[in-house]
């Protein structure tokens, strides 16, 4: 029979150093907590104290340092950066051992925690988790680290569907929550509500005074940047994005529209515009409002009609979509010429000045001729400011009456109602009684016909109504700026966006502005 002599090991396969080296293992430690709140940061400041003294404490361990992260979520390791530090760290060599309190402080994502484990095993890392009491160059250790990874990640979306359920419990209740920081307009109150900041009320008043006179969301940003109004997000710069949003928000009129968004995955934090996937909840009179809902509807229904008449309200300066050709009837847009050179100098042109066989003649016209021309305008109708203002204020609330709009609307709704009633209870006979299919059939079209007939008309009646409100707003916002102007000298953005609806080129010495009132001014 053959001897066999065992040669024991000296190199540890795991880390290549000697088996009965006596070198102490560089030691890191990691902490998280993952809110920021007094409670869990008291937390965060006992782990660091804690493993610094515990690796300190230790003969045969050299302490390297503590990495840590404050506020930050365990369910994925992307956005962790003192965790992602640490690891890149022990990869190159700065640590031999990673000590942490729990699986489930280190990563609440199975595949994360594994992951990651696996790749400093191969470079000879070992995690100790004291709480479980593993050591992942175990061999028993994977196999734990995927059982208790695996109960993380259950306690993280338990705790994940609890905090959704409480959450939506609040917007079931009416329970308004906003980001305050990042929210122009209103404070957070004693009880979590929204309080009027009457200061930053006036920037929101005036964003909306200026829309409806005519600019811009990016007029509006460029404007609020020049007087140097912070942002929402206390930005020195504002965009034509945070304006738009502002417009939208039905928080201004006092009402809250709860449950926007929601996060699709636990583990991603993934969020979704709530497009009816989930319940969502109106709060009306939630709070003081800073606009009037007659204004905010207003500005929806202009930003509305601006979407689809995007040919002439598409661009973002001041003269774009006003300018029209007298010849063809299209707009006028910018160009640029000698671009390159010190002769550079924009102009505006009918857009289709060179489409076709017959070109327009109409002229070109300079920035200069434009505000030139305005000035000579505005001044002709501030000569008529007495006549104008007495007869519009006359005629305002006949020519907007919405009285018998207004009846009609209420008429229709209750139609509506009736007839929606009808339909389900001819269903529930239909299906509880033996009914002629035929004549089932023939009634139940009947009813849904006349449905959609009210439906349809109930659409144009509010949309009726909507657009003689719009042009109302239209013409007090023009009189309001009439009666505060004088004549003029120098060329006024806000009489601009205020007074004119727009101007026609027919040639050079015939350029005619349309004011909001519907007069005509030869400049």
């Amino acid at each position: 029979m053959a001897k066999v002599t065992t040669i024991p090991a000296t190199i540890s396969r795991f880390t290549a150093a000697p088996i009965n080296e006596k070198k102490k293992r560089r030691t890191a430690a990691y902490a998280r907590v993952s809110t920021d709140s007094e409670e869990q940061l008291t937390s965060y400041e006992a782990q660091v104290d804690y493993y610094t003294n515990y690796i300190k404490g230790r003969d045969d361990w050299e302490f390297v340092t503590v990495y840590t992260d404050e506020g930050i979520t365990g369910t994925n390791t992307k956005h962790r950066d003192g965790f992602n530090r640490m690891v890149q760290d022990a990869l190159d060599g700065k640590i031999d051992l990673i000590v942490t309190k729990s699986v489930s402080r280190f990563a609440r994502n199975t595949v994360d925690s594994l992951t990651t484990v696996r790749k400093l095993k191969e470079k000879g890392v070992e995690i100790y988790f004291e709480k479980e009491n593993i050591w992942t160059l175990d061999s028993k250790g994977e196999l734990l680290i995927t059982i208790m990874s695996s109960l993380a990640q259950e306690e993280s979306r338990s705790i994940s569907e609890n905090c959704t359920w409480g959450q939506r419990k609040r917007f079931a209740d009416g329970k308004v929550t906003v980001p305050f920081k990042r929210f122009l307009g209103y404070d957070r109150g004693p009880d979590g509500n929204l309080v009027l900041n009457p200061d930053e009320a006036v920037t929101i008043r005036r964003i909306y005074s200026m829309f409806l006179q005519g600019m811009s969301p990016y007029g509006i940003a460029t404007h609020l940047t020049a007087d140097g109004i912070k942002s929402p997000g206390g930005k020195d710069k504002w965009n034509a994005g945070a304006v738009r949003s502002i417009l939208t928000n039905e928080k201004y009129k006092g009402d809250a529209l709860l449950q926007k968004s929601y996060t699709v995955d636990f583990l991603t934090k993934k969020k979704k515009v709530n497009e009816g996937e989930i319940p969502q909840y109106y709060v009306e009179g939630n709070h003081e409002a800073i606009i009037s809902p007659d204004v905010f509807e207003q500005v929806q229904r202009e930003l509305e009609h601006r979407k689809a008449d995007s040919g002439r309200h598409s661009s973002v300066h001041l003269f774009s979509g006003k300018i029209r050709c007298g010849q063809c009837g299209e707009w006028y847009g910018s160009k640029t010429w000698h671009s390159t050179s010190k002769y550079r100098r924009v102009v505006w042109q009918c857009n289709h000045k060179y489409d076709g066989d017959e070109k327009c003649t109409t002229p070109h016209l300079t920035d200069d001729d434009i505000k030139s021309l305005f000035i000579s305008a505005v001044n002709q109708l501030i000569g008529e400011k007495e006549t104008i203002t007495a007869a519009l204020t006359v005629s305002l609330d006949a020519a907007f009456d919405l009285t018998d709009l207004k009846t009609e609307q209420v008429e229709l709704e209750s139609e509506m109602a009736v007839v929606s009633d009808l339909i389900e209870k001819c269903i529930y006979e239909n299906a509880h009684t033996v009914l002629d299919q035929e004549e089932y059939q023939k009634r139940y079209d009947g009813l849904t016909a006349r449905f959609d007939a009210t439906e349809t008309r109930l659409e144009a009646v509010e949309d009726a109504i909507h657009n003689k409100q719009s042009r109302r707003a239209k013409i007090e916002a023009f009189l309001e700026a009439l009666a505060k102007t004088e004549l003029v000298d120098t060329f006024d953005i806000a009489l601009w966006c205020g007074l004119v609806d727009f101007v026609t080129v027919h040639g050079k010495d015939d350029v005619r502005f349309t004011f909001k009132n519907g007069q005509e001014i030869r400049a």
